[in-house]
């Protein structure tokens, strides 16, 4: 058995690992000019066909600035550093190259929950307030976008909740789930690593064991819930308090009872969720099925491309560094 806090050996995720570094040292190996000739192709055929209202309506929520604005701060592409953050690293210039090495970005890699003074490439912002410095992007996506096969239909499911994760957050949301379900009989409700408050952690439970359960609680962490994509691709009904952060995955578009059923913050009504639910399965499904569709939005390869060069151009238009396309206008502002 793995120790409490400490995952089983996974080969499927160090493949994941070891490919995405070949990738990113592959793609970082290829000239700009490669890139940008890419970019122009591209670009040229946008003018031919614009993008779609679903592409810009993405386009123009991760991307909020309405209004040019001049960096103080920020760095070329060709100088943004592979380390210490590698995966974030990457992960945007995996699409910054397209636009030539001298384009200058200003970018946070790490968890954020509060907005720059200046606009800013980052993984996560607040979904409420002025937001429009924090501009997405799809960053850490290996951590955040790996998904994970559900092969148990509802019906076969067992009836209980089930949550697993490091108590530590922001708000102090996965003390109080910790606090009251940590010994309940039928929800398998725990915290990895260390003791907590008295409470013994729990031992560690593999994705594909926690798919075994019909309710699967996300809570946020420092920023989001690390574990909301892969809930919303399962079979799994999602129970959670309603998201205060959100990243490429728009979690401020998810609607309570469409997308997920929304938990007290006290945690005080899971019992009573969940009863509900197992009363009426048909309901369940359909929220599953909305949730499914919802993630099927960032599996498209070819779109994510095109949001990701889009944002990007939208940013570098407004920071002054690029000229406006004959489509720019659908940016709004």
């Amino acid at each position: 058995m793995a120790k409490a806090g400490r995952s089983a050996p996974d080969l499927g995720r160090t493949w994941r690992r070891a490919s995405f570094y070949i990738r990113g040292v592959t793609r970082d190996a290829l000239p700009y000019a490669v890139y940008e000739r890419r970019l122009q192709r591209i670009f040229d055929q946008l003018s031919k066909t614009p993008p779609s209202d679903d592409i810009i309506r993405r386009v123009n929520y991760c991307n909020k600035l309405d209004t040019p604005s001049r960096l103080t701060e920020s760095r070329r592409i060709r100088d943004i550093p592979v380390r210490p953050s590698t995966y974030y690293s990457y992960d945007l210039k995996q699409y910054a190259k397209y636009f030539g090495g001298d384009a200058a970005l200003r970018y946070f890699f790490g968890d954020l929950i509060t907005v720059p003074p200046e606009p800013t490439i980052v993984k996560s912002r607040p979904i409420h307030g002025d937001n429009r410095n924090s501009v997405l992007f799809k960053l850490d996506k290996l951590r955040h976008f790996t998904l994970h096969r559900d092969p148990v239909a509802f019906d076969d499911k067992r009836k209980s909740a089930v949550w697993r994760g490091a108590i530590a957050d922001h708000s102090g949301l996965r003390d109080a789930l910790v606090r009251r379900f940590h010994d309940h009989k039928v929800h398998d409700i725990g915290h990895v690593g260390r003791a907590h408050a008295g409470i013994a952690p729990k031992p560690y439970l593999a994705i594909a064991d926690q798919l075994r359960h019909r309710y699967l609680i996300s809570v946020e962490g420092y920023d989001v819930a690390t574990n909301l994509k892969w809930i919303l691709a399962s079979q799994s009904l999602c129970l959670m308090p309603r998201p205060l952060y959100e990243t490429w995955f728009m979690e401020g578009t998810l609607v309570p009872g469409r997308h997920f059923v929304e938990l007290r913050p006290d945690f005080a009504d899971l019992e009573e969720v969940v009863a509900y639910y197992d009363r009426n399965e048909d309901e369940a499904r359909a929220i599953i099925a909305e949730a499914n569709r919802h993630v099927a939005t960032f599996q498209d390869e070819e779109n994510e491309r095109l949001v990701s060069l889009l944002v990007l151009q939208k940013y570098l238009e407004r920071t002054g560094q690029r000229p406006p396309m004959p489509w720019s206008h659908l940016f709004g502002g």
